[in-house]
């Protein structure tokens, strides 16, 4: 993507594993510098612009870190760091479905995900379950990458799927999800990445670089033609109105995404309305939204079991502040101080004014 011209930053939020320095020659475990004290500013590595745990912790010093302060990472990185224009910002993830990708999908208004398998049915296993978890958070697939997909011998040129190919290209078609590409299994790769230098700088005569200039070329592609979140984040004062999100009525048509909301505004005082892609337009009661309150200390995780006496919700009880939730769902702080409820867009589209969930 920096070689097509782009001004590209990486977060490396691996923040168990960090890898991103090394393969970028960047030195461990010296903090990026600040100016002000407060924010920081992230090195460069060949036109990159980059932060990692790896900057903090040094070479061979873990980090041992429980959810909630990976959480604080993740956020230190987007919060506090003086990223400056930059046309796009990837984000390296740790596998998996933890606290870093919901931390992610629930505090950025992400464009979309990436999700990279090897070819083979243990990988694609892994990698679906990561697709299917962007998916339930409206966060868009922009596409899949295979990675090691054939070795390609340097004497004679012949190629051998090691683990397997064509894995990641079955699985975009069974989805219904773009494939990006392939990048093969080539000793280069792992030369450089050790090295520091990216094989895209090191070897541009190579197969390898011509794979990653037709995914980043494809993906270019994808990003341009992937709607952006129609809503801004927000923060909105339920009593004065600021912060109040947009309401998008010429945006609304038929056929439009029925889950994806357009607009929230105040009806009355106990009343919200939700305005949704399809032009359908939903008002909720604010005693009935604090009655159905998916957490916890509301509702039996385990068996669906409602926990909350609807007794002890006063008749006149209002929000007090609504904030958005990435791109998949709101939470509410509620005047009697509840506030750890999150309100899924698809769940809310299903309720009726006056009925539970």
């Amino acid at each position: 993507m920096r070689e097509s011209g782009l001004r590209v930053g990486i977060v490396d939020a691996d923040i168990m594993g960090p890898s991103v320095p090394t393969m970028l020659g960047l030195p461990e475990g010296q903090p990026p510098s600040s100016g002000d004290n407060q924010t920081l500013i992230p090195p460069e590595a060949h036109g990159l612009k980059v932060i990692s745990m790896g900057m903090f912790t040094g070479h061979d010093q873990p980090a041992i870190l429980r959810g909630p302060m990976v959480s604080k990472y993740i956020q230190l990185f987007f919060q506090s760091v003086r990223w400056g224009e930059l046309d796009c910002l990837f984000i390296d993830l740790p596998p998996g479905t933890g606290d870093t990708q919901l931390t992610l999908a629930q505090q950025i208004p992400l464009s979309g995900a990436i999700i990279v398998t090897t070819p083979q049915d243990v990988s694609l296993n892994i990698a679906r379950r990561g697709l299917r978890m962007f998916q339930t958070v409206n966060v868009p697939i922009l596409g899949i990458v295979e990675n090691m997909s054939g070795f390609v011998c340097p004497h004679c040129d012949k190629t051998t799927d090691v683990f397997r190919s064509g894995g990641g290209l079955r699985m975009g078609l069974e989805l219904g999800v773009p494939f990006l590409g392939s990048v093969p299994l080539d000793v280069e790769i792992v030369l450089s990445g050790d090295q520091g230098v990216p094989i895209v700088v090191s070897r541009p005569e190579s197969r390898a670089y011509d794979a990653y200039i037709d995914i980043a070329a494809t993906l270019t592609t994808q990003l341009g033609a992937n709607p952006k979140p129609a809503l801004r984040p927000f923060v909105w004062d339920w009593s004065t109105g600021e912060g109040a999100p947009m309401w998008l009525q010429d945006a609304a048509h038929q056929g439009g995404d029925p889950n994806t909301p357009l607009g929230l505004r105040k009806k009355d005082a106990k009343t919200l309305e939700i305005l949704w892609g399809d032009g359908a337009v939903h008002p909720y009661d604010a005693r009935d939204l604090r009655l159905a309150c998916p957490c916890a200390l509301c509702l039996e995780e385990m068996t669906g079991r409602k926990i909350l006496d609807s007794e002890t919700v006063k008749e006149d009880i209002e929000p007090r502040v609504i904030s958005s939730v990435g791109r998949y769902a709101i939470t509410i702080q509620w005047t009697d101080g509840h506030s750890t409820g999150i309100y899924h867009f698809k769940r809310l589209r299903e309720r009726v004014k006056g009925r539970h969930l």
